[in-house]
């Protein structure tokens, strides 16, 4: 392999890897609520 080729590999995996990365980071700060999730109704008495 050239060394221009083993540059774009690395530069692809950088890429893919910290795309990967930067969402998991991202939903661990910003977790997904389900659209179903409501809070309990309160019983009115």
């Amino acid at each position: 392999m050239s060394t221009s080729a083993i540059i774009m590999l690395i530069v692809a995996i950088v890429i893919v890897w910290g795309g990967l990365v930067g969402a998991i980071v991202h939903l661990r700060r910003h977790p997904e609520r389900p659209e179903d999730d409501a809070p309990p109704a309160q019983p009115t008495a």
